[in-house]
């Protein structure tokens, strides 16, 4: 499981043309991809690992100065540039296996006390953001 983690002072993602989730504070805007081979357990650490990474400003988490996340489904995360000039996306999960995976990110850090905001799985998004530094991570378990 693969995470692209900025810290934002707002973002949102739209779908034909409407907000379908957005964060208005400071905060971290998460592009998450699901590998072929990830499951529950692992869904499970990624919450926790994205709650409490401090990143944000005073090396502070969302989980201590309760900063919202807007999670974003990004199967691209996966694409294989290595040979070529066309991405190959076999270690993507298929949709049926990550849609349930990208819920269980969200539900976990839901448990956790966490406001998440989210895009809309496999829609086409248009993802606006402020970035905060800029300070964007790679995140994966």
């Amino acid at each position: 499981m693969r995470a692209v983690a900025a810290r934002v002072t707002r973002a949102d993602v739209t779908v034909d043309g409407a907000v379908v989730g957005a964060i208005d504070e400071p905060g971290l805007l998460v592009l998450l991809g699901i590998h072929v081979d990830d499951d529950a357990a692992k869904a499970a650490v990624m919450a926790r690992k994205l709650h409490e990474l401090r990143v944000l400003r005073d090396e502070e988490s969302c989980a201590t100065v309760n900063a919202p996340l807007l999670v974003v489904s990004q199967f691209t995360l996966y694409g294989d540039t290595k040979k070529g000039r066309r991405p190959s996306w076999t270690q993507a999960a298929r949709p049926e296996v990550a849609e349930p995976l990208v819920d269980a990110v969200v539900s976990a850090l839901r448990d956790r006390g966490a406001t998440v905001a989210t895009g809309r799985f496999g829609a086409m998004m248009a993802v606006s953001s402020v970035n905060d530094g800029p300070f964007t991570v790679v995140v994966e378990v």
